[in-house]
């Protein structure tokens, strides 16, 4: 028992790790593999101002300062609006919004609201 080398009779445990999916393969490379592209092209709306809503209903306007793959943008001038207890603006300067809670981007110059058409009118 005395001859056996650290962590050999529980399976090499301790040893160099191959083969376990902790990096790339031998016969991975780094250049292999293909980068990860965003769904949006986002670059268009680079010091735009944009209007974001957001799961559970918040929604703010900013100055598109940034973004990445994942949709974390980086927005400056960012104005909140807040219906409760009463409309109005609250501002809140730089802010980075977490791309998995966006539900919806929008450029705030060339759009506007109408009517909703598929509104009953009672």
């Amino acid at each position: 028992m005395a001859d056996r080398g650290r962590g050999a009779a529980r399976g090499n445990r301790g040893g160099p790790i191959r083969g376990r999916g902790h990096g790339p393969s031998p016969s991975q490379t780094s250049g292999d593999k293909p980068r990860r592209e965003a769904i949006l092209d986002l670059s268009k709306y680079v010091n735009e101002r944009i209007r974001v809503k957001f799961t559970g209903g918040r929604e703010v306007t900013g100055m598109l300062k940034g973004y990445d793959q994942l949709l974390n943008l980086v927005l400056d001038d960012v104005e909140e609006d807040v219906e409760l207890p009463q409309p109005r603006k609250r501002s809140l300067g730089l802010a980075v919004l977490r791309g998995p809670t966006i539900i919806l981007l929008s450029p705030v110059d060339g759009s506007e609201e109408i009517a909703n058409p598929f509104l009953t009118q009672e």
